[in-house]
């Protein structure tokens, strides 16, 4: 068996009881948790007391969860088991400590993979990493405000007419992709004003996406009629064909789009779609971050289809 170590900690501005009373009532775990959101109709059955949870579905597979011990306002240990798409057992646990002006959040997994899987120990350990840190994301959210900004709607297969774009195309960390697509798109925009270019839409074009190694490649781009004339050096222009494409809407804050993605991800791994990779997928903003709150950006996801 190959073993599997995760761990990921968060600040969240609030005291130890009140993350506490969220972690250790699983009813309280729909709204933040990485996995039940992309299956809202996922079975989930919590046990009377709040302190175990059985659940299954297509995207989720199936499983249990339960709490072994607890300390209030300090730690929880869960033993979860998994049933489907393979049977696995881990070890979890939340610990709690007062930081600052608030509470430090350390989420832990320790579990190991069926032999026949072990290639997949790193790609799995990250996976699951991105998964804990979108998670604690989400937790510190709604125990801050009470609320996720992060839904998805399930559009299905439509057809993307295609378009011609100029953008940046850019290569860099996951970790610092935040900050880098918002210089391109400055950029990108700048340039389109100046310009007094009519563009059709703003979009994200993703080229490589390696979770594992840390990687991205993408292009931050606008999409429009005519390719303009002695574009700037920095920039490239192409075209995105006529193609079939699924599409997931995604509702709420940008650093949440995650959830989009991992929700196509294991979409793909269940064969319920199968990705044209003769096409990079690309995301498209109906409204533009200046002019709309935080909470609100709308998303439109498409990986092109076969």
């Amino acid at each position: 068996m190959s073993k599997m170590h995760i761990e990921r900690s968060i600040h969240i501005k609030a005291p130890a009881h009140n993350i506490y009373k969220v972690i250790s009532d699983f009813n309280d775990w729909r709204p933040w948790s990485p996995w039940l959101l992309m299956e809202p109709e996922a079975r989930v059955k919590v046990a009377p007391d709040s302190k175990s949870y059985e659940w299954e579905g297509d995207r989720t597979g199936s499983g249990k969860m339960e709490i072994l011990e607890e300390k209030e306002n300090e730690f929880i240990d869960y033993d979860l088991n998994f049933l489907k798409p393979w049977k696995s057992h881990a070890n979890t646990n939340f610990t709690l400590s007062r930081e600052r002006e608030g509470t430090k959040v350390t989420w832990r997994m320790d579990s190991s993979l069926p032999f026949f899987l072990f290639f997949m120990k790193k790609r799995m350990e990250a996976y699951v990493g991105a998964d804990y840190e979108r998670g604690l994301d989400m937790l510190k959210v709604y125990v801050e405000s009470g609320e996720v900004p992060s839904k998805l709607d399930f559009v299905g297969n439509n057809v993307f007419e295609g378009t011609r774009f100029i953008g940046i195309k850019t290569a860099c960390s996951i970790d610092t992709i935040d900050e880098q697509m918002e210089s391109d798109f400055e950029k990108v925009r700048k340039y389109a004003a100046e310009e007094n270019i009519q563009m059709k839409e703003m979009m994200t074009i993703y080229h490589k996406w390696d979770i594992p190694k840390n990687k991205a490649t993408y292009t931050a781009a606008l999409g429009l009629e005519k390719i303009p004339d002695n574009l700037p050096t920095e920039f490239i222009s192409g075209t995105i064909p006529n193609a079939e494409c699924y599409v997931l809407k995604h509702t709420g804050r940008y650093q949440y789009l995650g959830n989009a993605w991992s929700t196509l991800y294991t979409m793909m791994r269940n064969k319920e779609i199968k990705h044209n990779k003769k096409i990079d997928p690309f995301e498209v903003y109906l409204n533009y971050p200046q002019s709309t709150e935080k909470k609100d950006p709308e998303t439109e996801i498409y990986l092109p289809v076969r």
